[in-house]
């Protein structure tokens, strides 16, 4: 199978001179394509926002920090904050900034923002990572203040996070500012309120140089546009998607894989009939040859994960991740046991239906699909790929971790989180006395005690971490693979020395 996804590169050799030099000069705009719906005016509010549009956002309504082509947090709204020293207060300075409508920014309208986005009730995606958030004030119309109940040393991480862009009605403040023609939308630079000479300032914002024209189109619509030359760059790609850059013939070259971590895997989302007991959802897990899977892909940076702890990218130190205890069999015994689990439960009468597993629609999801049911058939189960919005018994979630707070991936598995998931009341009992203790070690201890839990209850599959890629032309100098896998609009080009 591997074979098969590698062999399309074979066939398009010729059309690479094309894909690395495009069409456009270096005083034209910059052309992207992102893989997914782009509509005028997204709202973190509203869900998950699709790589377009967090794009778009992050372009348009930078939050109070932004993350920068590293992947490190940079100022954004903010032009500098300070941090008190017990770690319970950390004040923001604004910089002068005008919404769309010409409205000054207060640090009034950021502080409702910020609130609406983390109230209890909200519907915003991160809601849950801001529990040790006392309070969002503003202090003056420039300073804004965000108190904590205990310290939160991954505060501006989640701060610079997409969803916490901030569009006010609809409008952003920049660095970029949108004009919408034909349906697509041209990124222009806000002119600097501050320039000494607003003249200057306004001929360098119609340069189109520093233009971008974003559009969000399909996966093989935009790897068709790039091969063209019709585009510079393609963001958003996922694993359902990769089949169709390898099937491209695009130079390797132009290839950029950002290491992220995150979830990456199977969650038991009907936990009934097989699924109803904890040592048959484990041999699930353990049948699942995640070495073979992944590696069909044929990408070295793609890597597989059997814990429920992020291990891969994490720069803040920590506990180990708690492998499960099959770790150590070779692939032979873990399906012969896990088969044994599959007889012993028939043995008594039981019949199991087929696993439905909902995956995303794309080429990448048939290949991981084909290789999930070949290791579970051969234990005896029988399986049924079904939609994302499709009733099932096991579901995708494939998210990166906007932190690298360990909590963060435990959290997305609870019974409070979103989605109808299974899961276990003591392990979530254990992760809020983690949040609300003020000891750093006793949060530790209390976290590794609800991971025990949570790997002995085996509703989560871990199979890999995210995959997200793009493609970019050399004009784009200014992009680097990051592990948060942003790529700011306004930050394509490298600026020279």
């Amino acid at each position: 199978m591997k074979a098969a996804v590698m062999r399309g590169a074979a066939g398009a050799i010729a059309l690479l001179s094309l894909a690395s030099c495009g069409l456009f000069g270096e005083d034209d705009p910059i052309q992207i394509a992102a893989i997914g719906p782009l509509i005028a005016a997204p709202n973190p509010m509203n869900g998950p926002l699709s790589p377009p549009n967090a794009l778009l956002l992050t372009a348009t309504a930078q939050g109070l920090v932004s993350i920068d082509a590293e992947g490190q947090t940079d100022v954004g709204l903010a032009e500098r904050w300070t941090v008190t020293s017990d770690g319970l207060s950390y004040i923001f300075r604004l910089r002068e900034a005008e919404w769309s409508d010409g409205r000054r920014v207060t640090a009034q309208d950021v502080a409702r923002l910020i609130t609406r986005y983390i109230a209890p009730t909200s519907t915003h995606p991160l809601r849950h990572d801001f529990v040790e958030v006392e309070s969002v004030r503003a202090m003056t119309d420039q300073v804004i203040e965000i108190r904590l109940k205990r310290p939160q040393s991954h505060l501006l991480e989640l701060l610079a996070h997409p969803s916490m862009s901030l569009p006010n009605r609809g409008r952003g403040w920049g660095p970029l500012d949108a004009r919408r023609t034909d349906g697509r939308i041209m990124l222009v630079p806000q002119p600097d309120p501050l320039a000494e000479d607003p003249e200057e300032a306004q001929e360098a914002v119609e340069d189109p140089a520093g233009w971008v024209e974003l559009r969000g189109v399909s996966a093989p619509t935009a790897v068709a546009r790039f091969i063209d030359g019709s585009v510079d760059g393609v963001f958003g790609g996922r694993m359902a998607d990769f089949p169709i850059y390898v099937g491209s013939g695009i130079s390797r070259a132009r290839l950029v894989v950002d290491p992220v971590p995150g979830l990456f895997g199977l969650a038991v989302v009907n936990a009934d009939g097989f699924l109803a007991n904890d040592r048959n959802r484990d041999a699930i897990s353990m049948a699942i040859d995640r070495t073979r899977a992944i590696g069909a892909f044929g990408l070295d940076e793609w890597t597989p994960q059997a814990t429920l702890r992020l291990s891969q990218n994490l720069r803040a130190p920590g506990v180990d991740p708690l492998l499960p205890p099959w770790i150590e069999l070779t692939m032979a015994e873990r399906k012969a046991r896990a088969a044994a689990i599959v007889a012993a439960y028939q043995s008594t009468g039981r019949s199991i239906a087929p696993l439905r597993i909902a995956l995303p629609q794309g080429p990448g999801s048939r290949i991981l699909f084909a290789w999930i049911a070949a290791d579970l058939r051969a234990i005896g189960l029988r399986v049924q790929r079904v939609g994302m919005t499709d009733a099932a018994d096991l579901r995708l979630i494939d998210e990166v971790a906007p932190t690298d707070d360990p909590i963060w991936a435990f959290r997305r598995l609870t019974c409070g989180s979103a989605g109808r998931i299974s899961c276990n009341r003591d392990a979530d009992r254990l992760l809020k006395e983690a949040e609300s203790a003020d000891d750093v070690e006793i949060r530790d201890a209390k976290i590794a005690e609800a991971e025990v839990i949570m790997v002995r209850y085996a509703a989560w599959i871990p199979l890999a971490t995210p995959l997200r890629w793009s493609v970019v032309s050399p004009r784009l100098n200014g992009v680097r693979a990051n592990n948060r896998g942003e790529h700011p609009l306004n930050r394509l080009r490298a600026v020279p020395n």
